[in-house]
């Protein structure tokens, strides 16, 4: 029984590190940049075919894969920034929320489109799959990767955030952008680097999704919902809080269709409710 809890709690955990580096980005944008950007998974369905069509069509191995995906979804969201973004970044959020909504209706036509309907293979390699054993307990290997990337993303993220003038640059263009276009800094610049940075996270967690998850189009919308949840409970513009609440959500999500399999997927919006009645701003929301 005890070796069982504990790898339900490592199978959770693992599952909200992935849920953590989807929505990580998100947090930055809508937080930070007070964008409402629900395309913001589409950036991540990108990064995933990215993925799939270098491993399956040119033969990449998979580490490979990785930084293009990052850096293809980060490329395409600084021209959507440039042309469409930047335009509503004074408007209302039903704008920002239509305009979003709408690029993720086009993407998913575009990827049904090129890639079809079906779940795309993927072939990881073979040190990656398999499991260790520690005290009896069988730990799968991508999973304790998946763990790990999350825990390097999360410090590079507070370090580069909270400890280095970019950050302070992007703080003090959100805080007062007026100020800080007196005091010399390229605002637009700013912003732009910080929307690439969210997209391009969460084309790195749709590179990594794929053998948990799976993808087809249809990935863009279902797991916005998940994304949505975490920033929601984390708070917004808090690192730190989307980490912890991605381990408490994934943890709540494995744990309820092991022990709870009537209600399935469903604990996950009570875990949701119950913390933001207790925290409505979140569990470390700055506002």
């Amino acid at each position: 029984m005890l070796g069982s809890f504990f790898g339900v709690v490592f199978d959770g955990f693992a599952y909200g590190m992935l849920l953590f580096v989807l929505s990580v980005g998100l947090s930055v944008t809508l937080g930070m940049m007070n964008f409402v950007n629900l395309a913001h998974c589409a950036f991540a369905m990108l990064g995933g075919y990215v993925a799939v069509t270098l491993m399956n069509g040119f033969g990449w191995p998979f580490f490979a894969t990785l930084p293009v995906a990052f850096v293809a979804a980060a490329v395409v969201s600084v021209v959507l920034e440039r042309t469409l973004y930047r335009r509503l970044y004074r408007a209302t959020e039903l704008d920002q929320c239509l305009l979003t909504i709408g690029i993720v209706f086009v993407a998913i036509a575009g990827a049904a489109y090129v890639f079809g309907t079906i779940q795309q293979p993927v072939q990881l390699p073979s040190y990656l799959h398999g499991s260790v054993t520690f005290l009896g307990i069988n730990f799968a290997v991508y999973r304790l990767f998946l763990i790990v990337t999350a825990l390097v993303i999360t410090v590079a993220l507070v370090t580069s955030i909270e400890f280095t003038r970019f950050g302070a640059r992007v703080r003090a263009a959100v805080d007062n952008e007026r100020m800080a276009r007196g005091l010399g800094i390229n605002v637009d610049r700013t912003f732009a680097i910080t929307f690439a940075l969210g997209s391009g996270l969460a084309g790195l967690g749709g590179a990594l999704a794929i053998e948990m998850v799976g993808l087809e189009p249809g990935f863009a919308f279902s797991y916005l919902i998940y994304v949505l949840i975490v920033v929601s409970v984390g708070g917004l513009g808090s690192i730190r809080g989307s980490f912890v609440a991605a381990a408490l959500l994934g943890i709540s999500d494995s744990a309820g269709k092991y022990y709870v399999p009537q209600l399935g997927a469903f604990l996950i919006y009570l875990v949701m409710l119950g913390l933001l009645m207790w925290r409505p701003g979140g569990l470390f929301g700055r506002r």
